[in-house]
């Protein structure tokens, strides 16, 4: 089934911790698989569980007051090494979109490979997310990856993120880097049959 994304409207799941690595996202002991099923039960494994392998009751994801298909961060997300299990097990788990002030470049372009999508925002707006969701825990975020904005629904308060180009159009399609090209082929031959070759 093609993945397309163009429109989000949910609630969130809050992560104020800032420089977040790809080892607490997905730990390394956990990277032996190599389809991209089954990480999402291993996302966050060390925050999540503990020794035994029973739930930290503390950490978010397992706070049944939270959930949605958007997860906020602090800043600096996906720093570390350049492992795309991250993303594997962040979309596995079933978020869709990933907000924060910052994200490392690694981690931004794998996530965009995988559908799933990193919306960088201003400190001031990401604390903004925070308070909405601390206020209430079904506060919903809407993010329109047409308009390129992200909106706390509740206030109306909204801002806009940078995307490139290329990848939002894969995004918005489900195009994959081989459909994209697919996709331009009456061009290219445009292209190509009007060019003068000399011989």
């Amino acid at each position: 089934m093609k993945k397309v994304f163009q429109h989000l409207n949910s609630t969130a799941v809050p992560l104020p911790i800032e420089n977040i690595d790809t080892d607490q996202i997905i730990p390394a002991r956990f990277l032996k698989a190599t389809t991209r099923e089954g990480f999402g039960e291993n996302l966050f494994r060390d925050w999540r569980f503990d020794a035994n392998g029973d739930p930290k009751p503390e950490f978010v994801l397992n706070n049944p007051l939270y959930k949605g298909e958007i997860l906020v961060a602090g800043k600096n997300f996906g720093c570390g090494s350049s492992r795309e299990h991250a993303a594997w097990s962040i979309g596995d788990y079933g978020f869709k979109v990933v907000v924060s002030s910052f994200f490392a470049d690694i981690f931004k372009n794998n996530a965009l490979n995988n559908f799933i999508l990193p919306v960088q925002v201003s400190e001031g707006f990401l604390h903004k997310i925070f308070s909405a969701i601390e206020a209430d825990a079904e506060a919903k975020l809407e993010v329109d990856l047409e308009a390129q904005l992200i909106r706390i629904v509740a206030s109306g308060e909204q801002e806009s993120f940078d995307i490139n180009p290329y990848k939002k159009a894969c995004l918005i399609n489900g195009y994959d880097d081989i459909d994209y090209l697919l996709s331009l082929r009456n061009n290219i031959e445009q292209y190509e049959n009007s060019r003068e070759f000399n011989f």
